[in-house]
């Protein structure tokens, strides 16, 4: 096991180097200077713009530009924005909320659409897997702007079940409601593999096999059929987890959340491109480990799995 995770940390670096290359390339090369922008129409002095040039490095060439910010990051320094503010900072204050926010969402996939495919897979062509995969089929097909205005209009104007904007301090119960919309795109995907990756287990030989031994259903199901069905199912969760962290712009927006994607995205609209740089590079690293967890948690699911060589 010891050395599956080194080979894989090991692994993980040119991943991690490519990466943050591609990242900082796409942000700093692009033509155009980002600190004249930063003053709009105004013409700043010309030594005002050599300072702040030399204060992040913009005037040295950038692939020196590029080594500098990963020594920082090697060191833990993210860098300061364009507005004088450490990054650092605005990663503590947003960071958090969105990892509520993505860890709420996850819940209800696990819960929720887990229970739901696997209801269903065990009752193929009754009326609840039809009207599950009718449900999923919808929530496909909705835009996630959609589905939060929906939500926000339905259970938060009309029933008034949920706040409509999250508020100060960004509490798990102001977060519900996002959450729900967040993970309603996922939950049909992980209902419908759910219950393929369920009608596949129940039609091998171990399981007709442990029937056969006169175990209950209710030792079958869980033991023998979900948890060998959760691997496709986990791996899934694993990589969404990911776009749950960095793809929550559009609903952090609609309820007012202070996240990591609404911050990056006003982040990019005022051009604050060390801003931009960090908090990817971060998701990056926060990816990679969440998908090392993951393929540890295989030889849980599946005994077989072993990381010995």
């Amino acid at each position: 096991m010891a050395g599956y995770i080194v080979r894989r940390v090991l692994q993980a670096i040119p991943v991690l180097l490519g990466t943050t290359f591609l990242i900082y390339f796409m942000v700093f090369a692009m033509p155009g200077d980002p600190i004249v922008g930063l003053f709009g129409e105004k013409t700043p002095p010309p030594a005002v713009l050599e300072q702040l040039r030399e204060r992040y490095n913009l005037d040295q060439p950038f692939i020196i530009q590029y080594f500098i910010f990963l020594g920082n990051i090697f060191r833990g320094d993210l860098g300061v924005s364009f507005s004088g503010q450490p990054v650092v900072e605005i990663l503590a204050q947003t960071f958090p909320v969105t990892l509520r926010l993505a860890f709420l969402s996850t819940v209800f996939l696990m819960v929720g659409g887990i229970a739901a495919g696997l209801v269903s897979g065990l009752r193929k062509g009754g009326i609840f897997d039809a009207s599950a995969l009718v449900v999923s089929l919808i929530f496909i097909s909705l835009p996630i702007f959609v589905v939060g205005f929906v939500g926000q209009f339905v259970f938060g104007i009309q029933l008034g079940w949920f706040r409509t904007t999250v508020g100060s301090g960004a509490p798990w119960s102001d977060l519900v409601l996002p959450a729900i919309v967040l993970a309603t795109g996922s939950f049909a995907q992980i209902v419908r593999l759910t219950r393929a990756s369920v009608i596949e287990t129940e039609s091998q030989d171990f399981v007709r096999t442990a029937a056969s031994k006169g175990l209950s259903r209710n030792r079958i199901v869980p033991v023998h059929i979900l948890r060998n069905s959760l691997i496709p199912v986990v791996t899934y969760l694993g990589v969404d987890f990911g776009v749950l962290m960095v793809g929550a712009v559009v609903t952090e927006g609609i309820f007012n959340v202070p996240g990591v994607g609404r911050t990056v995205y006003q982040a990019i609209i005022r051009g604050e491109n060390p801003t931009v740089v960090a908090f990817v590079t971060v998701m990056v690293l926060i990816y990679l480990v969440v998908n090392l967890l993951i393929d540890l948690f295989y030889a849980v699911l599946d005994p077989r799995i072993r990381y010995a060589k």
